[in-house]
């Protein structure tokens, strides 16, 4: 099976994220490997070894993503036998075409704690940590949203993704069955903040699976017990026009994009 490679002087982030985004448009299967840090000639020589014994094992040359801003260490990485790919030289010249600006390449600029966001990201994930489960409504008047929905329909991680990549301070409130009642109706602590909320939901048949992992053979994990709750959360959303998403077949990234681009909540990344 051949081999991907994603290598940088830095986390690698960029280089995975590049080359993921490049194979996930072939329906092949790959050995992913990444390898971050390469700061040293020697490093980089090791690296060479690696993908050098990847290639004597598989029979096919490795696929190798690379951003590093070490000249010296970059030439080393591009004698590699795989079929190399410098992200960084495909859009740094062009880019300085246009802007009339030279570069200034400069290592861990990208992802370093120094960045000006850093300090945003990590409140924001305090911020979730501490306001998940409807733990802390006295904190909501600081949320930029607020998730709610059934339990196990993805708040939580969506929240908390929200909070490390963008520094968006997500809290989530679950409506559970006590709730319910004769007919669902938004908690008094959450009506006045109704315009920062909104809702998941999920299949009903994926809500008893995941239900089921947790706590098999329950009333909660019951098929009759998620149509239930589903139905009631689904006909409060419409009823109070909160915006909603059905998160049964999206990842938490896709759940988080779709979000932010139907509320248009600033994202805190760079």
């Amino acid at each position: 099976m051949r081999t991907a490679y994603y290598i940088s002087d830095g986390t690698a982030i960029t280089a995975e994220v590049f080359g993921n985004a490049l194979l996930s448009l072939f329906p092949l299967q790959l050995k992913h490997k990444t390898i971050p840090f390469v700061e040293t000639e020697e490093h980089a020589y090791k690296v060479l070894e690696q993908i050098s014994e990847s290639f004597q094992d598989s029979g096919e040359r490795p696929l190798v993503f690379y951003t590093i801003v070490n000249v010296d260490v970059r030439k080393i990485v591009s004698r590699s036998v795989g079929i190399n790919y410098n992200f960084l030289d495909q859009f740094v010249a062009p880019l300085e075409k246009v802007l009339g600006v030279p570069s200034k390449p400069e290592k861990h600029r990208t992802h370093s704690i120094h960045e000006t966001t850093y300090d945003i990201r990590i409140e924001a994930v305090n911020y979730a940590l501490a306001n998940d489960d409807g733990s802390n409504l006295k904190e909501y008047g600081n949320a930029d949203i607020i998730l709610v929905g059934v339990s196990r329909s993805g708040k939580t991680p969506t929240s908390l993704y929200l909070a490390l990549q963008y520094g968006i301070k997500a809290a989530n409130y679950p409506f559970t069955e006590d709730d319910m009642g004769d007919m669902l109706k938004l908690p008094p602590a959450l009506k006045r903040y109704k315009d920062k909320m909104f809702g998941l939901t999920i299949h009903p048949e994926r809500l008893h699976q995941i239900r089921s992992e947790r706590r098999a053979n329950s009333r909660y994990a019951s098929m009759q017990q998620c149509r239930m709750e589903l139905r009631e959360v689904e006909n409060l959303y419409r009823r109070e026009k909160i915006p909603f998403l059905n998160s049964t077949r999206f990842s938490v990234e896709e759940i988080s994009a779709k979000i932010l681009a139907e509320t248009g909540l600033q994202r805190r990344k760079y």
